[in-house]
């Protein structure tokens, strides 16, 4: 976990801070090859490129984007959205993020394979 994440996310005030808090940790746990960063003023997960960013604002659950979602190779029902790039995946609460943790695993590592792939 970076040093930067660590002080934004303490400074954070959000009724999901927690949940946000969660969702971090599995996404980091997921590969030791994702990293975080902030970028665009929220915390950023990253291999050889931009994987998804939090919005801050959201409130009623945490919601991530994931900026290239549609282009990484799989079946990731959770990931929401049309067109031929960006994906968001939408996170209620702690059931639902045990319900996605095993897809969510399974996002990082098919990116982090794909980036290592070329």
């Amino acid at each position: 976990m970076s040093e930067e994440v660590e002080a934004w996310m303490a400074a954070y005030e959000n009724p999901q801070k927690s949940l946000v808090q969660k969702v971090r940790e599995a996404i980091l746990a997921a590969d030791p090859r994702i990293g975080e960063t902030i970028k665009w003023s929220t915390p950023t997960f990253a291999y050889k490129g931009n994987l998804a960013s939090f919005n801050p604002r959201s409130k009623a659950h945490v919601s991530l984007l994931f900026h290239s979602g549609a282009k990484i190779e799989g079946e990731f029902p959770s990931l929401e959205g049309e067109g031929g790039m960006a994906r968001t995946l939408k996170v209620r609460d702690e059931a639902d993020l045990k319900a996605k943790s095993a897809e969510i695993k399974r996002v990082v590592k098919a990116w982090c394979d794909q980036r290592d792939a070329g």
